[in-house]
Order: structure tokens, then sequence, then C-alpha cells
């Protein structure tokens, strides 16, 4: 996954904010916070639970719930993250010795679910399931009946934009895609040496999230059955728009995260790009010359007025199958995800941008690289509000692996970008059929 930190453009004291922030209502402890069945079911005697993560301090954080809970005892066992941390899981769980709890993306949960890794928490998580918005909570879910994780960070998509440049061309920041490839146009004629954006077909997540955006549902399930929808039509409308970009040269095509690309953020050749909130770490390590040069708006909508987005990156905090303490390892991610004190660590100590709603409105001060834009945390809160998520299927490896080849070609071959989705749908449904789930018609 791209990173969902934010370095130190999150190091702020959050902790006293969000003390402050649920002073109006008594903050219930961990043990009244739990469900009735997480209470019957709580272990006598003292625990110890493994936690394998990937977030730095961890560690740090996990110091405070042991020192204030001699019956239940974390033990931080430090991961890479991304797709080998997710088949390190998937292969514990499947000999037997998984760790209790698991730091988990929102696109390998349902791997996770389809391999009997991950316990059902909805009974545990009742109580919580308000702290956070609608397309959040989606992500941790399949189907009705099941709850699979606590949100633990999000990556709410905005438009990052050069404002200074943006001044000097005399474009408006788009509140439309229309007005979005008008202003590409603009910029074209104006300097035919820049570009206002790029599309990546590298990146996957980057993609998904806009799809959310647009409404898309790749995945979802009826009764016992999957059912694949990765080639909807308002995916094929975000495909077909980008390609038409791409096809005109109204946009570039050179891929994020390269030495092409940094250097044009750098250098004021790329003015734009639609990113998540951890956005300002990546700007501020590749393009330190346009510090204090960036702002950020709202995602273009698809139709005036709306105020939708999606999400690029996040995860969860989900807890084994396996693990003979279910109740108590519920209980600490729970205190992990909600309770106030342990989210001011979360964001000052593992520098994340918090899940929890309460946690994203009382962020304070901007990150440096945008410290002329004070309502940065603000704008971020609204957006998120409004992100849209979607169920995620037991294969996304082999989507989005799907996804690098077919766009590739078509950005090669400057071919349809409807024709690459539909090349991930039938990736998608083959594999899942190969492995025998069942699919509905």
């Amino acid at each position: 996954m791209r990173a969902n930190r934010l370095g130190a453009a999150l190091a702020v004291a959050l902790t006293a904010t969000l003390a402050s922030c649920g002073s109006g209502e008594p903050t219930e402890s961990p043990e009244a916070a739990q469900s009735p069945a997480a209470t019957q079911d709580a272990p006598q005697g003292p625990v110890t639970l493994t936690y394998w993560t990937w977030a730095p301090n961890m560690d740090k954080i996990v110091e405070v719930w042991n020192k204030d809970h001699p019956d239940i005892q974390v033990t931080v066992s430090k991961q890479a993250g991304g797709d080998d941390a997710a088949a390190k899981f998937l292969t514990a769980a499947k000999a037997g010795n998984p760790p209790d709890l698991v730091q988990a993306e929102y696109q390998h949960l349902p791997s996770f679910i389809a391999a009997d890794a991950v316990a059902d928490l909805k009974a545990e998580t009742a109580p919580i399931k308000g702290e956070f918005s609608e397309g959040l909570w989606g992500l941790v879910t399949l189907g009705t009946d099941a709850v699979y994780g606590i949100p633990q960070d999000s990556g709410p998509m905005m438009l990052f934009y050069r404002k200074d440049l943006f001044d000097e061309y005399g474009i408006a920041v788009p509140k439309t895609w229309q007005e979005y490839g008008e202003a590409a146009r603009t910029v074209r004629k104006k300097d035919p040496k820049a570009f206002l954006g790029t599309f990546s077909s590298k990146d996957p997540g980057a993609f998904t999230g806009l799809a959310q955006q647009a409404g898309a549902q790749w995945w979802s399930i009826s009764g016992e059955s999957w059912k694949v929808g990765i080639a909807d039509e308002a995916t094929r409308k975000v495909a077909d728009y980008w390609g038409a970009l791409v096809k005109e040269g109204a946009i570039d095509d050179m891929p994020y995260f390269t030495p092409e690309w940094n250097k044009a953020l750098n250098d004021g050749r790329l003015l734009s790009w639609p990113s998540a909130v951890w956005a300002p770490g990546v700007l501020s390590s590749n393009a330190p010359k346009a510090k204090g040069k960036w702002a950020v708006a709202p995602l273009p909508q698809w139709n005036a007025g709306e105020s939708y987005s999606g999400f690029w990156g996040g995860s969860s905090t989900a807890v084994s199958a396996e693990s003979p303490a279910k109740a108590a390892a519920a209980q600490f991610a729970t205190w992990l995800n909600t309770d106030p004190a342990a989210i001011g660590l979360l964001v000052e100590q593992a520098a994340i941008y918090p899940a929890a709603t309460k946690a994203q409105s009382a962020l304070g001060a901007a990150p440096e690289y945008f410290a002329t834009q004070p309502d940065f945390w603000q704008q971020a809160a609204a957006v998120s509000a409004g992100a849209r998520g979607f169920t995620f299927g037991p294969n996304v490896g082999v989507t989005y692996n799907t996804f690098r080849d077919a766009f590739d070609k078509a950005v090669q071959n400057k071919t349809s970008f409807s024709d690459a989705v539909q090349a991930m749908q039938d990736a998608t449904v083959a594999d899942m059929r190969k492995a025998g789930f069942q699919l509905a018609s």
C-alpha cells in the first residue's frame, strides 16, 4: 500500500484536544464499552496477546495499554506491511499459529475472511459503530451480518494543486470533472511543457478510489454467492473519462512515484494530483522546492453540487479467528481505535490519519508543507465524511495486477480504457471460479 502515514505532518499534540472533544459526555472505560457478549466471553486471569503491525512506534502506544491493563498484556511484532504482510498472516493462519491481532489493509481483509482467518466482531463493535463514517464502516463489513475489523486509519481522496500556477494561468479550482478536463486543455495551451495532471497505470489504489467516488461497487454478496461488478457503469465512466484525456494529450501518462514524476512536481510541470490525505508527506519529500505553493480542495464531482470522494489506502485492526482470547483482543482493538488518549498517541507516535470521526475533526495545525492553508484538516474531515467505500473481494491481488497489465497496454497503445476494465472483470471472475467461489449469475 502507498504510505498511509503523514510523517511529521501529523506530529501534533492531540491527546488533550481529543479528550476535550468528548468532554461533554462521560468517557466509558474499555470494559464498560464492551457488549454483553464480549463481557460474557471475557477470559479469566492474565492474558497475553500478540499484535502484528507495521505502524511506527506502536510498541510505545501499547506500553500505555499494558500499564493500565495488567491482566491483558499486548506484545507488538513489527511487520513489513503491504502484500507480503498479508501473505504472511494467511500462511500463519493456515498453519494454526496466527497472532491474536493483525493490522489489516481494507483491500486485504476479504481475503482473510475467505480463509476464515479473522473473527466476526459484530457483537463487540456494536457500541462503537457510530464512531466511524458509513463509508469507512463499509470497508470492514461483509454482507449485512458481520464485522471483521475496527477501522484504524483512512485515506480519503482530495485534489492537491499548485495554487500559484493556477493563479498565474487564470485557472479556477475545478468543481466538476468536466471543468477539470477544460482546465487541462487550458494548461496545455498556455504552457505546452506543463500538464494539469497525469494518469498512472501503475497505481490501482488511486483508480479504485476514483471509482468509489463515482459510485462503483466492484464486489457484493448475495446470499452465499459473490457478485463481481468491476466493469460496472460507474467504473467504465471513470475509465473512459481518463482514457479520453490521455488519448487527447490533455494530461500526461507518467506513473506516480517515479523520478520523472517527482521532477515534474518539483519543477511546476505538473499542476495537480488527485491523491489521498497522506499526500503532504509525499510532496514534502519529492517536491521540496514547491513547499507552500500547493493547496488542497475536494475532488471534482461528476455532478455539480455533490460532495463524494473515495479512499486510497487505510487499514483496520482485526482479531484472529484462532485467538483463544477474542474478547480481550477486541477490547484492546476497541481502545486503540476509539479511546481519545489512544488515538492521540496513534496520531503523534504512529503518524497516521485516524479513522474515528471525532479524531479527524480534532486535528489542529496544518501539515508544515501546507502551512499557508490553515483549514487543511477541516477540509480533510469534510471530505472523509462523504467518502464512499465498497466491499473488496477475496482476490483483490489478481484484480490489481490485471489493472497494471491492462492499463499499461491501453496507455501504450492508446486503446480503450473500458476494455482494460473489462479485462479486470474477466480475470477476477475467472480466478474466483478457479478458486471455487460461488458466483451469482
